[in-house]
């Protein structure tokens, strides 16, 4: 598929954002439409019941020890006298405001402590019984806080824009890096609700909406963003992802894939940083796997995240520094020196510098089970 020419994308994109501005309708339902969703860790139905009728039966326990330490203070109808058994009885219909008055607190002391302390723990039991209630209207203002306090923290992060196979995979490939260790410093966008609760359900926050909308990546905090990668599903919508993220942020590394291998100069004048294109990359290894299989299993092996062989970019070690590239534990493939990427078999990746980085062949590292 062959794109338009750069500036007429450019022209258009710039054409769609004016207009978008100009229709305040459409923008507040974008901004219905484009929610942050962030992780959530919930506890089980039964352990919230069980945890709120324990809190319950202790407001209880403290109601009746406080009643039945008092007893000679209170004034039972019935006998005169207030035993165990009616403490707890006053202590029920207390905390459940039902109060029939056949039990009452008539010295100093017992209506001292009614003031003080029963009435207080009969409006935590009141509290305690309308907890789900009062959860409901304050899960509003919760989100909210957790929102402002996630936006205020967030600095350094990587957005992925789009989480199909290739969002995915890219994902898996930063955590097994260790770029990306902390799963809240990985914002999702994707415009698929089901897709961005998929994304959370795995740690990771999450932005609906359309990623060439600048609001919507304002949303992800992509001014503050260390690095992007735009994995969508057509090769138009990644340039225009990545001329918006572009204009948002100069600084930040953007990499971008596309389908067609004709496209990837366009992504490159819109501002990627670099370019990866899965159709070619397919079609080679589909090829390579027809000449020799073993090489093609070897490719795929390398592709693969966690199993087999990795490619892994390392510093230089001390015991390294200058030695020759072909006398270093692993197997080197490139040095990365300053920006110049360097040959194995190049004469000048010989000896090696303290500030050269290696990339290497490794045996990849068993995937842990929260990655």
């Amino acid at each position: 598929m062959k794109l338009p020419e750069h500036d007429a994308q450019r022209d258009a994109h710039r054409d769609a954002q004016r207009d978008a501005q100009q229709d305040g309708r459409s923008r507040d339902q974008h901004a219905t439409d484009s929610r942050v969703r962030l992780p959530r860790y919930t506890v089980a139905p039964i352990r919230q019941v069980g945890r709120r009728l324990l809190l319950a039966l202790l407001v209880m326990a403290a109601t009746v020890a406080i009643v039945y330490g008092d007893r000679g203070g209170y004034h039972d109808n019935a006998d005169g006298s207030v035993d165990f058994l009616d403490a707890i009885y006053y202590a029920t219909v207390t905390l459940s405001t039902t109060g029939y008055g056949d039990i009452v607190p008539y010295s100093d002391s017992a209506r001292l402590s009614n003031i003080l302390l029963v009435t207080p723990l009969r409006v935590l039991f009141l509290i305690i019984l309308v907890g789900t209630t009062l959860e409901v209207l304050t899960e509003r203002t919760r989100e909210q806080w957790r929102l402002a306090r996630w936006r205020s923290a967030l600095r350094e992060h990587t957005v992925v824009v789009g989480f199909g196979t290739k969002g995915r995979s890219a994902v898996q490939a930063l955590c097994a890096g260790g770029q990306a260790r902390e799963r809240d410093r990985i914002v999702v966008v994707d415009p698929n609700p089901k897709v961005v609760e998929s994304a959370t359900a795995l740690g990771y926050a999450g932005v609906i909406g359309d990623a060439t909308r600048s609001d919507v990546l304002l949303r992800a905090e992509v001014q503050k963003a260390r690095q992007i990668i735009v994995a969508t599903q057509r090769d138009d919508t990644a340039v225009l992802v990545t001329l918006t993220a572009r204009q948002l942020n100069r600084a930040a590394k953007i990499v971008a894939a596309v389908r067609e291998e004709e496209n990837a100069p366009l992504l490159r004048q819109s501002g990627a940083d670099a370019v990866i294109t899965s159709a070619s990359a397919a079609g080679r290894l589909l090829g390579m796997s027809v000449i020799s299989p073993s090489a093609g299993t070897v490719m795929e092996d390398l592709i693969q995240q966690g199993s087999g062989l990795d490619l892994v970019e390392r510093p230089v070690v001390k015991a390294e520094v200058g030695r020759s590239v072909r006398d270093t534990d692993d197997l080197v493939v490139s040095v990365l020196r300053g920006h110049r990427l360097l040959g194995y078999d190049d004469p000048e990746a010989s000896p090696l510098k303290s500030t050269d980085r290696l990339i290497t062949i490794v045996r990849a590292r068993p995937a842990l089970p929260d990655e």
